[in-house]
C-alpha cells in the first residue's frame, strides 16, 4: 500500500497550534466566542445613505441639479401667483357688475386684457421651468442610478464567495435589479416633484396669509380635519395592505418555487396539487380584500366631504367678514379658498415622493452594505515570483465557512496536491471535498471573513426583539432564506496555512493564480451567448487574450477537439456560431459539460479541477465525457472531486477525506487491499446501490449526440410557435379583452352597475358646485349693497348638502369597485397559475417565458387586472360623468364663452394629455427594456459567480455592463428631450386655456351677453 506519511500526520494532543489568522485571539473568553457566532450584523437606513448617492454625480451634474431645484422651485410658486391673478379677475367682475359701480366698459377690458396677459406668462414661466426640471432630475436619476449599479457590480465580484452566501437568495440581484429602480426613482422626478410641491405649499401659504389671515386659519382647519381622518383610516389600511402582501408573497413562493423546477413537477403529476396551494394563497388575498374596501371607501368620502364642507365654511365665513369691512372684494375670498386647496392637495401628493425617497434610502443603504465591505487581499505574487507548477500544500487547515462559523468543515488538514499528478479527492458527503476546491480558487479565505449587515428601516429596530415570531411569519411568508450565521455554539478558530512554490496563497495574485486554474464543475454554467463566445471566455487573463479573431478561433477548435465537442458542433447548422440559450439550456448536459472543458483548457492552464464533473451525467454520457476529462488531464496537476468511483480509478493518487481530515491516500489497487477502510466501503456501497458499469463503447458518441440535436431543433421549432403565439397575443385590442373580461364576469354585473350608478352620482355633483359656487360668488354684492347675507348662507348651507351626497356617493363607489376587483383578480390570477403549469415544457424554453418573467408575470398582470376594474375603472366614470355634466351645464348657462372651450380649450388639453400619456409610456418601456437588458446580464453574470471569478471575467464583465448601461444613457436622454417638453405644456396648458376663458369671458360680460352667474358656472367647469 502507497501511503503519504504527510497526509497520516496527526498532531499531538498539547503541541501548540499554529497561529491563527483569522479573528480570534488566546484572550478572548468563552462570552465573546459566543458573540461571534451571533446572527449577522444590522445597518440601519438613514438619510447620510440617501445624501451619499450624490457623491456620484460629477460638478456638471450638480450644476444641472442646481438648476433643476431652482425650476422646481419656480414651476411651484407660479400656482399660487395663479390664484392672485384669479381673484382680481374675480374681483374685477364683481366690481363691474355691482349697482353704482363707475368703471367704465373700457377700463373694464383693458384689466381683463392685462390680467389674461400676467396669465399667459404664467403659462409660459411654468411651460419652461417644468420642462426643464423634468428633463434634468430625470437624466440625472438615470445616470447616478447608472453609476452606482456600476459599482456595486464591481465591489461584488471583488468579494469572496462568502459574501454572497450570507446574503438571502436572490439578494444581490434583486438589489442590482429592483432595488435600483426604487432608487432611481427617489432622485430623479420623485424629488423634483417634492421640491416643486413643498415650494408651492410655502409659497400658496404666504399668499394666502397676505390676503387674509383670519379667514386663512379658518379655513385651514380643513387641513386638521383630513390629518384626522387620515390618522384614523390610514393605521388600519396598512395593516390591511400588509396582510394582502404577505398573502401574495406567499402565492409568489408557491408559483417561484414551482417555476424554477417545472419539469420535475411536470414529471411527478403535482400540477393539481400546486395550483391547489395557490388557489389557496390567493382567495386568503381576496378575503384580505373584503376587509380593506370599506376602509378605502370610508376614507375617500369622508376626504371628499370635508373638502366641499370646506368650500361652505370658507365662504360663510368669507361673507362675513366682507359684510364687516375686513375683506375688500370676493376676489380676497377666493385666493384664500383656492390657495389653502393647494395646501391640501399639496401635502397629499408630497407623500407620493416622500415615500419615494424614503425608499431610495433603505434601497441606497442596501447598495452600500455591499459597496463598503472590506475587499479581501488580492495578492501580488505573479509568474515571474511564483509557480503555478508546483505542490500545493495544506498545512494544519481548520475551516468553517462565515454562515455556518460554528460547524468545522475541515479539522487540523495536512494534505499535499501533487504537482503534474491527477490527484483524485473522495469520501463521504461533508468531508469537505469541494471546501478544499473553494479554498484553492481562493473564493474562501484562512483570515478574517467578514458577514454582510442587514439593512433595517430606522423605525423598525426597536422593536425587533419583541415581534420574532411574527417576523419569522414573514420570512415563511415570502419564502426567503435568510442566510444568518447559526447561533448555537462558539465559532471555529480559523487556522492553518496554504502554499505552493514555498508562498502562502494569499500572497499570490489572484487574478494571476485563477488563470493558472481550469475548472470544469457538476453544474457547468453557460452563459447566453454563442458556442465560440463561450469557450473563448477562457483566454481571458491567459497570453491569448489580446490575439486577432482568427487565432482565436483556432484556439477555441483545438480545444473542442481535445474534449470531443467538435463532434456535435460540427452537425449544428451554425457551428461555433450557435446560440446555447440561457444557461445552456438548448443543449444537453453531456454537450455543455464537454464545453465547460474545453473552455477551461483552452487557456493550456498549469492546473485543473474538476469537481464531480460527470454526476449529473447520465452513465451514457459520462463516458464520453470521462474521456474527454482524461485527454485533458494529461501532464496537468489535476485535482478531482468524484462520487462516482469508477471515474478515478487511474488517477496517481486518490485521497480519501473523512470529517475534514485525510483518513487514508493511495491508488486504487492499495486502497482496495485495506479490510475495513473508508475507500473500499464506499466502492462496495456504490457497486451494490448502482450495480456494475456496462461498458458502452464508443457507440455512446452516437446515442449521446443525435437526441440532443432532435432536442435542439424541437426547442427552436417551440420558439417559433411561442413567438408566434406571443404575437397573437399582442394584436389583440383592449376593447375585444375588456369586453370578453366583462362578458365572462356576470356574477359581478350587479356590483359593476351599482359602481356606474355611484359614478353618476359623483359627476352630478360637479355641474352642481358649478352652480353653487356661481351663486354663491353673486351673492357678495348683496352684501355689498344692504349687507344681506341671508343668500350666501343658504348656498354655503347648499354646499354642505352637496358635499354629504358626494361623500356618501364615493363611499359607495370605491367599496363595491374594490371588492369587486378583488373577486375578479383572485379569479383570473387561479385560472392564469392553471394555464401556465399545465403547459408543455417547451413553452418555458422561450426566452420570454422563463422562471423569473413568468414568476413575475403571475404577481404583476392579476394586479395590473385589479387596478384596471378596481379604483381606476371608477375613476374613468366619475371622470366621464363629470365632463358630460361640465359641457351640458356649460352650453345650458353661456354657449358662446362653452363653444370656445370645447373647440380650443379642451381639444388642446386632451391632445396634449394624450401625447404626455403616450410619450411617458413610451420612455418608461424604453427605460424598462434597456435597463431589463443590462439587469438580465447583471443577474446572469451574478448567477455565475464562481464561473465568472474562475475564469478571471470579472473586468470583461463590469466593462460589459458599462457599456449596456452608456448606451441607455444616451438613448434615455434623446427620448426624455421631447418627453419633458410634452409633460411641461401639458402640466401647465390649463393656465394658458384659463388665460383665453378668462379673456373671451370678459369680452361676453362686457357686452352684457352673458350673465355673473353664467360666467363662473361655465369657467369652473
Amino acid at each position: 500500500m502507497t501511503v503519504d506519511h504527510h497526509d497520516k500526520i496527526e498532531k499531538p494532543a498539547n503541541s501548540p497550534s499554529p497561529e491563527p489568522q483569522g479573528p480570534l485571539t488566546k484572550d478572548e473568553t468563552e462570552d465573546e466566542l459566543q458573540a461571534k457566532a451571533k446572527v449577522r450584523p444590522e445597518r440601519t437606513a438613514n438619510f447620510k445613505d440617501y445624501l451619499r448617492i450624490f457623491s456620484y454625480a460629477t460638478k456638471w451634474d450638480f450644476f444641472a441639479y442646481a438648476a433643476g431645484f431652482f425650476a422646481s422651485i419656480g414651476a411651484g410658486i407660479t400656482l399660487p401667483l395663479m390664484n392672485v391673478v384669479f381673484g382680481q379677475f374675480v374681483g374685477n367682475f364683481t366690481e363691474y357688475f355691482m349697482p353704482g359701480s363707475t368703471t367704465s366698459r373700457s377700463e373694464f377690458n383693458k384689466s381683463i386684457d392685462k390680467l389674461a396677459l400676467y396669465m399667459f406668462a404664467l403659462f409660459l414661466g411654468r411651460f419652461v421651468l417644468n420642462s426643464i426640471n423634468k428633463f434634468v432630475f430625470r437624466m440625472i436619476g438615470i445616470r447616478l442610478s447608472s453609476a452606482i449599479r456600476l459599482h456595486y457590480l464591481q465591489r461584488l465580484f471583488g468579494q469572496s464567495i462568502h459574501v454572497l452566501d450570507s446574503m438571502p437568495p436572490g439578494y444581490a440581484t434583486g438589489t442590482i435589479t429592483s432595488t435600483a429602480n426604487v432608487l432611481q426613482l427617489g432622485i430623479s422626478e420623485k424629488l423634483g416633484t417634492f421640491v416643486e410641491y413643498n415650494s408651492t405649499i410655502v409659497a400658496a401659504i404666504i399668499v394666502a396669509f397676505v390676503k387674509n389671515w383670519s379667514l386663512t386659519l379658518v379655513t385651514s382647519s380643513i387641513i386638521l380635519y383630513l390629518f384626522l381622518v387620515l390618522g384614523t383610516f390610514l393605521p388600519m389600511i396598512l395593516k390591511v395592505n400588509a396582510l394582502i402582501t404577505k398573502a401574495e408573497g406567499r402565492a409568489g413562493a408557491v408559483a417561484s418555487e414551482a417555476l424554477a423546477s417545472v419539469r420535475m413537477v411536470a414529471a411527478c403529476g403535482a400540477e393539481s396539487r400546486i395550483s391547489r396551494r395557490y388557489a389557496q394563497f390567493a382567495e386568503e388575498t381576496r378575503q384580505h380584500g373584503k376587509l380593506l374596501s370599506p376602509l378605502v371607501g370610508g376614507q375617500l368620502g369622508l376626504i371628499f366631504f370635508g373638502l366641499y364642507a370646506g368650500f361652505a365654511l370658507c365662504f360663510w365665513f368669507g361673507a362675513k367678514s366682507y359684510s364687516e369691512g375686513r375683506l375688500d372684494n370676493v376676489g380676497d375670498v377666493l385666493v384664500v379658498l383656492l390657495s389653502v386647496m393647494i395646501v391640501v392637495l399639496s401635502l397629499e401628493r408630497t407623500s407620493t415622493p416622500l415615500l419615494a425617497v424614503g425608499k431610495a434610502t433603505v434601497a441606497a443603504c442596501e447598495f452600500f452594505v455591499v459597496i463598503d465591505a472590506p475587499q479581501p487581499a488580492k495578492g501580488t505574487l505573479k509568474e515571474d515570483e511564483v509557480s503555478s507548477t508546483q505542490d500545493i500544500i495544506f498545512e494544519d487547515v481548520t475551516f468553517a465557512y462565515p454562515s455556518r462559523p460554528h460547524v468545522k468543515v475541515l479539522d487540523g488538514l495536512d494534505l499535499r496536491i501533487e504537482a503534474g499528478k491527477i490527484n483524485a479527492i473522495v469520501g463521504p458527503s461533508g468531508g469537505g471535498k469541494s471546501t478544499i476546491v473553494g479554498l484553492i480558487q481562493r473564493w474562501y479565505t484562512l483570515q478574517d471573513q467578514h458577514v454582510l449587515a442587514k439593512v433595517i428601516e430606522k423605525e423598525k429596530k426597536g422593536g425587533r426583539k419583541n415581534k420574532k415570531d411574527e417576523s419569522d411569519e414573514d420570512v415563511d411568508a415570502e419564502n426567503v432564506v435568510d442566510n444568518e450565521p447559526e447561533e448555537s455554539g462558539p465559532p471555529i478558530e480559523v487556522h492553518g496555512r496554504i502554499l505552493t512554490a514555498g508562498q502562502l496563497l494569499n500572497g499570490i495574485d489572484v487574478k494571476w493564480w485563477r488563470s493558472q486554474i481550469g475548472l470544469v464543475s457538476q453544474e457547468p454554467f453557460l452563459f447566453n451567448d454563442t458556442i465560440y463566445k463561450n469557450v473563448a471566455y477562457g483566454l481571458i487573463g491567459s497570453p491569448w487574450e489580446n490575439e486577432t479573431e482568427d487565432k482565436k478561433r483556432e484556439l477555441v477548435r483545438e480545444a473542442c477537439r481535445e474534449s470531443f465537442a467538435d463532434e456535435f458542433i460540427d452537425r449544428l447548422p451554425d457551428g461555433l456560431d450557435t446560440l446555447v440559450g440561457d444557461s445552456g439550456a438548448k443543449l444537453s448536459g453531456g454537450q455543455r459539460q464537454r464545453l465547460a472543458i474545453a473552455r477551461s483548457i483552452v487557456r493550456k492552464p498549469s492546473i485543473l479541477i474538476l469537481d464531480e464533473a460527470t454526476s449529473a451525467i447520465d452513465v451514457r454520457g459520462e463516458r464520453i465525457v470521462q474521456a474527454a476529462l482524461d485527454r485533458a488531464a494529461k501532464d496537468r496537476t489535476t485535482i478531482t472531486i468524484a462520487h462516482r468511483l469508477s471515474t478515478i480509478k487511474k488517477a496517481d493518487r486518490i485521497i480519501v477525506l473523512k470529517k475534514g481530515k485525510v483518513a487514508e491516500s493511495g491508488t486504487h489497487d492499495s486502497l482496495m487491499t485495506i479490510e475495513g477502510g473508508v475507500y473500499s466501503g464506499l466502492v462496495h456501497a456504490q457497486s451494490l446501490s448502482l450495480g456494475e458499469p456496462t461498458d458502452a463503447g464508443d457507440e455512446s458518441v452516437e446515442t449521446e449526440d443525435k437526441p440532443t440535436l432532435a432536442n435542439v431543433t424541437s426547442i427552436a421549432a417551440s420558439e417559433v410557435d411561442t413567438s408566434t403565439e406571443a404575437s397573437k397575443d399582442k394584436a389583440r385590442n383592449f376593447f375585444t379583452s375588456f369586453g370578453r373580461l366583462f362578458y365572462e364576469s356576470k356574477n359581478v354585473w350587479p356590483a359593476f352597475f351599482l359602481t356606474l350608478f355611484a359614478g353618476a352620482c359623483v359627476g352630478a355633483g360637479v355641474p352642481l358646485q358649478a352652480w353653487i359656487f356661481g351663486k354663491i360668488i353673486v351673492s357678495f354684492n348683496d352684501i355689498g349693497t344692504d349687507s344681506d347675507l341671508s343668500g350666501s348662507n343658504f348656498w354655503s348651507l347648499m354646499f354642505v348638502v352637496l358635499a354629504s351626497g358626494i361623500g356618501i356617493s364615493y363611499f359607495v363607489v370605491v367599496f363595491v369597485a374594490t371588492r369587486m376587483s378583488s373577486t375578479i383578480r383572485v379569479k383570473y390570477q387561479k385560472q392564469y397559475f392553471d394555464a401556465v403549469m399545465f403547459q408543455k415544457t417547451s413553452f418555458f424554453d422561450h426566452e420570454d417565458h422563463s422562471h423569473g418573467t413568468i414568476t413575475s408575470r403571475l404577481g404583476q398582470d392579476p394586479k395590473q387586472l385589479e387596478e384596471l376594474m378596481g379604483l381606476n375603472m371608477a375613476s374613468v366614470f366619475v371622470a366621464l360623468f363629470n365632463v358630460v355634466g361640465a359641457i351640458s351645464i356649460a352650453f345650458a348657462f353661456a354657449w358662446k364663452l362653452a363653444l370656445v372651450s370645447c373647440c380650443v380649450v379642451l381639444p388642446i388639453m386632451i391632445v396634449s394629455a394624450y401625447w404626455r400619456f403616450k410619450y411617458e409610456l413610451a420612455f418608461e418601456k424604453m427605460n424598462n427594456d434597456v435597463f431589463a437588458e443590462s439587469s438580465k446580464f447583471a443577474s446572469e453574470s451574478i448567477g455565475a459567480f464562481r464561473t465568472v471569478t474562475s475564469l478571471t471575467l470579472e473586468d470583461s464583465i463590469c466593462l460589459r455592463y458599462q457599456n449596456l448601461l452608456n448606451e441607455h444613457v444616451v438613448s434615455a436622454y434623446r427620448k426624455a428631450r421631447w418627453v419633458s417638453i410634452l409633460f411641461g405644456f401639458s402640466d401647465s396648458a390649463s393656465m394658458a386655456c384659463q388665460a383665453l376663458n378668462f379673456w373671451w369671458g370678459g369680452r361676453l360680460l362686457s357686452r352684457h351677453e352673458i350673465g355673473l352667474v353664467a360666467f363662473f358656472v361655465c369657467f369652473s367647469k
